[in-house]
């Protein structure tokens, strides 16, 4: 068999929006994070060493499966946030819901899950309080990737 490359993981996604600038605006009424640059067709907003394309022109009907998480700090707090700007999550046994373009995001809590950032990238980003569940880290361990701390 011929030798592939191994994925390491997502760099970023790009998703569609109307309007880039109300994108922004809607995605920090909810998120903290960085616009590294901007324009009226892109701009790119990073979560540490990660980042988010927008892209001007979406013409689609709303997502219905199709979807992206979104890994944060505090999940009650950005569903409090979600509900102040009128934002309805969607039924099923994660929290989604669709952005004013019909993107489908679901947002996760990152100490719950497996996906683990560096711990210079999370000082970096003033989270070095974050520590991984128990159950994060045994879904780690299942796999030989449980942290060494």
């Amino acid at each position: 068999m011929k030798r592939k490359a191994k994925p390491v993981g997502i760099n970023h996604v790009a998703i569609e929006v109307g309007d880039i600038q109300e994108a922004i605006d809607f995605y920090r009424r909810f998120l903290d994070f960085e616009v590294a640059s901007q324009s009226e067709k892109a701009a790119f907003v990073y979560f540490g060493d990660q980042f988010i394309n927008f892209s001007a022109g979406r013409n689609r009907d709303p997502d219905q499966k199709r979807h992206f998480g979104i890994a944060v700090d505090d999940k009650p707090l950005a569903i409090e946030r979600l509900e102040e700007l009128g934002i309805e999550l969607l039924d099923g046994p994660f929290t989604d819901f669709r952005d004013p373009w019909g993107n489908r995001i679901e947002l996760t809590t990152y100490t719950d899950i497996q996906f683990t950032k560096a711990d210079h990238v999370l000082e970096g980003m003033g989270l070095s309080h974050l520590e991984k569940t128990p159950r994060a880290i045994a879904e780690l361990a299942k796999k030989g990737m449980a942290p060494r701390r």
